[in-house]
């Protein structure tokens, strides 16, 4: 099922805005540098956000029935809420769960796309973090604003 793709920048910077005020609600010590860290790990930094370059989608399973399968987390959920469940590798999952996000995963792999760790449900293509991961020089898209 697909949940999410294009993202505007102003809309992205606001993602990272409000997550960024929660951490630091949440942490008062943090410096600034350790909430961009953490925020970066959940959403991506409005300068290199693949949602805005429209190179990244949020995707996950259903069934024949309608009914979204079990993936481990909801999509979306963070770090914190899911205690690190998000994160695709993440261990402590149930089985079938595990098998569902590698479903996912290889279909996905299959067709080019490279997934960002931290999110099971994010899947690129041409972006910066795509071009990291396949040893290609440069993305091949970056942020615009909707026409």
């Amino acid at each position: 099922m697909f949940v999410e793709g294009y993202r505007p920048p102003a809309l992205q910077r606001s993602y990272f805005e409000q997550y960024s005020d929660a951490l630091r609600a949440d942490h008062p010590g943090w410096s600034a540098e350790q909430v961009r860290e953490a925020a970066s790990r959940y959403v991506s930094p409005p300068e290199i956000a693949p949602h805005s370059a429209g190179a990244a989608v949020d995707l996950t399973l259903m069934s024949a029935d309608g009914q979204e399968l079990d993936m481990g987390t909801r999509v979306n959920a963070s770090p914190e809420e899911s205690d690190g469940a998000c994160y695709t590798n993440a261990p402590g999952i149930p089985p079938r769960a595990r098998d569902n996000r590698r479903l996912l995963g290889d279909a996905l792999t299959a067709a080019g796309l490279v997934n960002y760790p931290t999110e099971w449900w994010h899947w690129s293509y041409g972006d910066r973090y795509w071009a990291l991961a396949n040893g290609a020089e440069n993305a091949l898209y970056g942020a615009r604003e909707q026409a």
